[in-house]
Order: structure tokens, then C-alpha cells, then sequence
């Protein structure tokens, strides 16, 4: 009898359908110290779309040297990310990490590990929003070492964008930087507007900057662009979808 049993089972048709996400998958590469990205894309996810993370290796240590070593382990770590070949989208979700490795390298990378996702880069989701609003100056605000801040304006001013002031904390741990409050954000992106700039971009996804972006438009009344917003809004976009969320700023809103 059992046999009969285990035979049929053998032979049973089983019908699949697209699973929970037939809009789409995106699949985020994060440093191995990040708190922060994992829980603002979750939150924002829209139904049919299916979030995947993988992390890279990197000490707690955002430096220019740290972000330039952990590329030669990108495309292993990408190729973690369902391994069935489903992600139609695969980001390396680090600002300061993509801008100094760079477009192509991070995209070359990212091919390697996951050769059937579209590759993109934090980075390059910044550039895409910022255009987008079509707005070129900028006064930007990180939480970052000065020699990371320098690579930023340059690498911002390259692709066309005029950076009418930079400012960062000089804090060098991940550890540090996602406990940085809400508030002090906000302050600290406010102090350091520009009168001449047509947007604030808060750089970096550590930064918990998702909740100041509405109170800061609403405030100084222009653009404010901020790493996981513009991250969110790049990666559905390449799944053409369109992002609608109210509450979190101009980008997002419409």
C-alpha cells in the first residue's frame, strides 16, 4: 500500500504559477555593516515585487581605501542572489562605495555575479532622480570622511551637476552612522542648504534621512533627495513601475 502511495505522488502534476512576485525582483547588495537600507526598502515594497538582499565583505571603516578593496568581492556576493537567474534588477546599495569604484566597474562586477538582472549602482539611482527634477545644483551633506566628500563633488560635477557646497560629519564607522537621529539630520541638512542650490541631497544609505525629506521641502521648499528614496525609486523604475508613496518628498510623491 505504501508503495502505491509514494508511486502516484511520483506522478502528481504540480501546477506553479509566477509565485508571490510577478511584478518583478530586485536584488540589493549591501556592505556587510549596513542597518539601514534592508529596513527602508522593506517598508516601502510594494505588493507583487520581491525585495532580495546579499551583503559584501567590509570592516566597519567607510574609507576611500575600504569601499576601493570590497570591489573584488562584489561579483561573488552578487551571485548569491537567487541563484535561479530570476532578478530582473541587481543594485549595489552603497553611495559612497559606487562613486568611488564607479558606474562601470560596479556594473561590470554585478554582470559577473548576476548576468541576467539589469546592474545599477546607489549612485547612479542618485544621478537618475536628480535629473529627473531636473535640478544641476546641489548642496549635499554626508556623513563621511572628508576624502570620501572630495571624490563625491568631483564624480557629482563630472556628470554634469554643479555642487554649490559639501559638508560631512567625518564619521568613519557604519556602526556610527545609523545612529545618527532623524532629527539631527534634518538640522544638519537645513544648516548647511545653499542659497544657490535647486536641491539638498543627503548622501548615504546608513543615514535614517528617509522621515526628514518631507519636513525639509516643506521647509526650505525645494527638492530634497536622500540615498534610500532615490534608491527605491531607481530600482522600480527600471522594473517600470511607478513609484508612488506621499510623505516622501517630491520624488516619490508623483
Amino acid at each position: 500500500m505504501d508503495g502505491a502511495i509514494v508511486e502516484a505522488l511520483a506522478h502528481e502534476i504540480v501546477e506553479l504559477d509566477e509565485g508571490a512576485h510577478p511584478r518583478g525582483k530586485v536584488g540589493f547588495m549591501l556592505l556587510a555593516t549596513e542597518q539601514t537600507i534592508q529596513d527602508d526598502m522593506m517598508r516601502l515594497r510594494p505588493d507583487g515585487v520581491g525585495f532580495h538582499f546579499a551583503r559584501v565583505p567590509i570592516p566597519d571603516d567607510i574609507s576611500v581605501d575600504s569601499l576601493t578593496d570590497l570591489g573584488q568581492d562584489l561579483s561573488m556576493a552578487a551571485s548569491t542572489l537567487l541563484p535561479d537567474g530570476s532578478l530582473n534588477v541587481v543594485s549595489y546599495a552603497c553611495t559612497s562605495g559606487s562613486l568611488v569604484l564607479g558606474e562601470e566597474n560596479v556594473n561590470r562586477e554585478l554582470q559577473l555575479g548576476v548576468p541576467n538582472a539589469k546592474p545599477t549602482s546607489l549612485i547612479t539611482a542618485v544621478i537618475s532622480a536628480l535629473n529627473h527634477l531636473r535640478v544641476k545644483k546641489l548642496a549635499v551633506v554626508t556623513p563621511y570622511l572628508d576624502e570620501i566628500n572630495a571624490q563625491e563633488k568631483v564624480y557629482l560635477e563630472d556628470v554634469g551637476f554643479e555642487v554649490s557646497s559639501i559638508k560631512g560629519l567625518g564619521l568613519r564607522k557604519d556602526s556610527e552612522m545609523v545612529r545618527v537621529p532623524t532629527q539631527f539630520i534634518r538640522e544638519f541638512a537645513r544648516r548647511n542648504d545653499h542659497e544657490d542650490a535647486e536641491a539638498i541631497f543627503i548622501s548615504c544609505g546608513a543615514l535614517r534621512s528617509l522621515d526628514c525629506v518631507q519636513a525639509l521641502e516643506d521647509e526650505l521648499g525645494k527638492p530634497v533627495i536622500c540615498s534610500n528614496q532615490a534608491l527605491y525609486w531607481h530600482v522600480l523604475d527600471l522594473l517600470g513601475i511607478r513609484a508612488r508613496i506621499s510623505g516622501c518628498g517630491k520624488l516619490l510623491d508623483g
